[in-house]
């Protein structure tokens, strides 16, 4: 039984340093494997994902050493086994980044189909298409993917939709094939960017990365190098919605506003006041929040994983609001859960109708997946009384030491794994 434990109704003040970015991170741990000399990686988020994946790396021989918690050292030259086992699988989707990079380097790789949030369906029919074009030979046995290639040839490869999961596992296999390739309708996201100058930075050639059409030329060697991961936009983005639903005043610390531009419009629109610095953005909710419209779009849209923050912050918000999930078709789950603090939701297809409440009550709820969970923590975190959240091994996925960052804010908020600690948390807050 590991839950958070919230007495809500105190206002956030105070400034919170963001960690690197869980989604960048990901795949630049996978591509590390991609060349037989030491790479250095800082900046990681210390979180579940993280450190699953490292496992994962480590088992087909890749030496990782870690440094420091947010420092590691990985060496992919004595890389023997090209089999990843379903145990480190099903538990994080980004272990599909396995596949580009060892397909790219080995030009063979089979990995077991990804798990991750239950948020949709996420195919990978576009990575498949990618890898083909590519020149691989890919099937789905017995539960794996599986990739061969006797060479990987460049092609000029259009995406049928934006697929950031998609655009990075393609460049990274592409990025060893022999020749040019150019991907079209690339997404667009920091953390595809990222990635690109990881490979870059390892004597990679890749140009466009952050536009619609990418264009590599193939190596045939990567090097060592030392990197450091962006800040996460979305851990930096929910910490600014805690400001707006608690009525608070964050600064988050070492983030790259231009980022943070959709989520920020969308805080100024609805009531709060936002400062921007060169690596920091204050958010303060000093008036009644009012009502907007939001549709989820890639980058630079307003993202889907920011989605369920902005729901929960809307519902305290005056007046009628209308939220639309156009990327993912199952990530309103969560609604139920705010339907028993308080929370005035209706879902219909991809779009959820919100009329906003005076406030919510605490309750217990529980975490459906990674940023819902989150969001739910700081809906918590605004209600009249306390409330419980279980099933957080889903918000240790992509947050590091949420509720620590959170009691620095002022946040009465306890990690719990037992009912005697649940009933002493109780005791003393009264």
């Amino acid at each position: 039984m590991e839950q958070y434990v919230i007495k809500g109704g105190n206002p956030l003040v105070g400034e919170v340093e963001i960690g690197g970015a869980k989604n960048a991170a990901l795949a630049i741990l996978a591509a590390a494997t991609m060349a037989d000399e030491t790479v250095l990686i800082e900046n990681m988020p210390d979180v579940r994902d993280t450190n699953i994946l490292l496992q994962a790396i480590e088992s087909i021989g890749a030496i990782v050493e870690r440094v420091d918690r947010h420092t590691v050292k990985i060496n992919g030259s004595r890389i023997s086994n090209l089999v990843i086992a379903d145990d480190y699988v099903k538990k994080i989707r980004a272990s599909y980044y396995l596949i580009g990079a060892l397909l790219g380097k080995y030009k063979s790789a089979r990995v077991a189909l990804p798990g991750g949030c239950n948020i949709g369906s996420r195919p990978i029919d576009q990575h498949i298409k990618g890898w083909k074009a590519l020149g691989a030979d890919v099937k789905i046995e017995h539960g794996l993917i599986i990739t061969e290639a006797e060479k990987l040839s460049g092609s000029h490869i259009y995406m049928d939709v934006v697929s950031v999961g998609a655009t990075i596992n393609v460049m990274m296999s592409a990025v060893m094939a022999e020749g040019q390739t150019i991907i079209e309708n690339a997404a667009k996201e920091p953390h595809v960017v990222d990635v690109a100058n990881f490979l870059n930075s390892m004597g990679a050639n890749i140009k466009g990365a952050g536009t619609d059409v990418i264009r590599i030329k193939g190596t045939g060697r990567l090097h060592g190098t030392e990197y450091t991961i962006i800040p996460d936009q979305i851990e930096a983005g929910t910490f600014m919605f805690a400001a707006a639903i608690t009525k608070g005043d964050i600064t988050v610390k070492n983030v790259i506003p231009k980022h943070l531009e959709s989520i920020s419009a969308k805080l100024a629109e609805i009531g709060c006041e936002i400062e921007e610095s060169d690596d920091a953005v204050r958010v303060v909710a000093s008036k009644p929040l009012t009502h907007t419209q939001v549709k989820t779009l890639p980058y630079p849209g307003f993202p889907t994983d920011m989605q369920p923050q902005m729901v929960v912050t809307l519902a305290l918000a005056r007046g009628a609001s209308i939220v639309t999930e156009s990327i993912f078709e199952n990530r309103f789950k969560y609604v139920d859960e705010m339907t028993r603090m308080g929370g005035d939701i209706k879902v219909e297809g991809n779009t959820a109708f919100i009329n906003g409440v005076e406030k919510y009550t605490g309750a217990s709820i529980t975490a459906p997946d990674l940023r819902a969970g989150a969001a739910l923590v700081i809906a918590g975190l605004s209600a009249e009384g306390i409330t419980t959240v279980d099933d957080i091994k889903y918000i240790e996925r992509g947050y590091e030491d949420f509720h620590i960052k959170l009691q620095s804010l002022g946040a009465v908020i306890e990690r719990v794994d037992s009912e005697r600690e649940l009933q002493k948390f109780k005791l003393k807050i009264g």
